[in-house]
């Protein structure tokens, strides 16, 4: 069984974002897998950009933090091959087409394979243009993470169809970042990949509560949460891995009451 599949067994996945690098690779490598014990069932790892499109001002902040530190594609495959040896947990790259373009399609997705990362997301591809990516990752072996957004309407059948590991619901138009109110009908967009596939539903873009993970949850397969934690990581710094698992532990319990 995939490890990814293995996330959503039988139970509502947390699913915790950091950006790689931030505020430094050895803080990142030694938080991935405390994040694990913590409680998240998934971890997605930015790679740093200098132009992320779909970001808010947290996560861009992030990215510079982490491109300040020094934080290369090839130093987070380093980063991950060496977390493999402390964590099972599934790991999912969030990057765009440029840096993967840069640095090599085909190259990128075998790197990712032999260091242990389970899949990516690239959300600046859309679901038309996706054999840019689709065919280097089916060949190194992992999946290729499709997202739907509340304006996905009669294309969210046709992505769902198609859906590998995980489905990425996008909870809010605009970027990611916290908002104090999630308004789209979630469980409409659920209903209607449930109608034609069987893959799970993590719902993302502005959850930060236990109160929003629950409500989330309830109407999915899992909770995607991003700015909040790194919000938590730009206040601590390197001294962040405590507050971050404790906020991980809390939202895990928000996301396992919505059983």
């Amino acid at each position: 069984m995939s490890r990814i599949k293995n996330a959503f067994d039988n139970k509502k996945a947390f699913i915790g974002f950091v950006t790689g690098g931030d505020p430094d690779l050895e803080t990142t490598e030694e938080l991935i897998p405390k994040m694990a014990e913590a409680g998240a069932d998934l971890i997605e790892i930015g790679i740093p950009f200098s132009d992320p499109i779909a970001e808010g001002v947290v996560i861009q902040a992030a990215d510079e933090r982490a491109l300040s530190a020094g934080t290369t594609t090839d130093k987070l495959f380093d980063m991950v091959k060496r977390v493999r040896k402390k964590t099972e947990i599934p790991l999912v790259f969030m990057t765009y087409m440029n840096p993967v373009y840069t640095y090599g399609t085909e190259k990128f997705t075998k790197k990712c394979a032999e260091c242990g990362i389970d899949g990516i997301i690239v959300p600046d591809v859309p679901f038309e243009e996706k054999d840019e990516i689709s065919g280097a990752c089916a060949s190194a072996g992992i999946d290729l993470i499709s997202m739907i957004a509340p304006t996905s309407k009669k294309r969210i059948s046709t992505i769902a169809k198609e859906a590998q590991g995980f489905l990425y619901c996008v909870s809010s138009l605009g970027v990611t970042g916290v908002r104090s109110k999630i308004t789209t009908n979630i469980s409409e967009m659920v209903q209607q990949v449930k109608a034609v596939s069987d893959i799970p539903c993590a719902i993302g873009f502005g959850i930060a509560t236990p109160e929003q993970a629950k409500e989330m949850a309830s109407c999915s397969d899992g909770a995607i949460v991003g700015s909040a934690i790194e919000k938590i990581i730009a206040q601590y710094g390197k001294e962040c891995i405590k507050p971050v698992c404790d906020y991980v532990a809390q939202m895990k319990a928000a996301v396992v009451s919505a059983q």
